[in-house]
């Protein structure tokens, strides 16, 4: 994996956060205990646990693992988690530009090994051409500076990159509404480019890009449902389990994200019940195209 692949720090204090949550319990010993043993707060102790704290202290794991009695291997294993979470993500110098819940997204879908798209609004970051970028800035934020919103463009070209890698690209499958290729941003040149480069783009084996078509009407129940992201992720190594999927969604007023097995499990039906109404994946490709060429002409 290159520097530049590299998963950021969420990913890595999350699982290190599980694994010494697993070692306790399987320990025996409560969070109150442990934390009164370890002479630290149990609030303290907790945010460690929920992946919520930026830096973990390696002494701190060389004492939880003696605690817990873990092998010497298993908490080598630990510590590398932690120094895994100190190394700075690329996307940190642009951290000023993100909205609050974002930099936490980017750091798990920079570690994600498959991502679920629902899109009924624009085109999603990870499939949008330099010049809809540039457009989406542009239309949205048009107070920030000719600087800003280059570096807010290039960060969404970038994070397109988990997609195109040539080592162990994540795959993804987006569903897109009718709508998303038919609204107009920055001008009809720009949306032909697009809707072609989405189209280009779903050949590759690891992608798959749906649309739902207006003649799909409310699928899902009946209900509007929201744009969303469901995030799976690998295992990094035979001791680690795989992180549970999340399901992120953004709104007008902040972002969720979802954990709960219950809710992840309906965000995947909802996405079953969507893609059991969109196009299959020839159709959705001559569609795409066909659409190009309307807003070239």
């Amino acid at each position: 994996m290159t520097k530049d692949d590299q998963p950021g720090s969420t990913l890595p204090r999350r699982q290190l956060g599980r694994a010494l949550r697993d070692a306790r319990e399987g320990s025996g010993f409560t969070l109150e205990r442990t934390a009164q043993l370890m002479e630290m707060g149990k609030t303290s102790l907790g945010r460690i646990e929920k992946g919520q704290n930026d830096k973990v202290r390696l002494r701190d794991i060389e004492a939880l693992g003696e605690l817990y009695e873990l092998g010497a291997e298993r908490i080598e294993e630990l510590k590398a988690l932690a120094q895994q979470m100190a190394t700075k993500s690329w996307w940190q110098a642009s951290r000023h530009l993100l909205f609050p819940g974002y930099n936490t997204y980017l750091g798990l879908e920079a570690g994600a090994s498959r991502l679920l798209f629902y899109q009924p609004l624009v085109v999603p970051g990870l499939l949008q051409t330099l010049r809809y970028a540039k457009a989406v800035e542009h239309q949205y934020l048009p107070d920030e500076t000719p600087e800003d919103v280059q570096r807010r463009v290039d960060l969404r070209i970038r994070r397109a990159s988990i997609l195109t890698r040539q080592r162990s690209p994540a795959s993804a499958e987006f569903i897109l509404t009718e709508s998303v290729l038919h609204t107009v941003v920055g001008s009809h040149a720009v949306m032909a480019e697009q809707l072609r480069h989405i189209a280009d783009l779903s050949t590759r084996a690891n992608l798959t890009v749906r649309v739902l078509p207006f003649s799909a009407s409310i699928p899902a129940g009946g209900i509007a449902v929201p744009p969303y992201i469901i995030l799976e992720f690998p295992a990094d190594s035979p001791r680690f389990q795989a992180e549970p999927p999340i399901v992120y969604t953004e709104g007008a007023i902040g972002t969720m994200f979802f954990e709960e097995p219950e809710d992840v499990g309906r965000y995947r039906e909802i996405h079953a019940e969507l893609g059991g109404a969109a196009l299959d994946e020839q159709q959705s490709r001559s569609l795409l195209r066909q659409v190009a060429r309307r807003h070239e002409s």
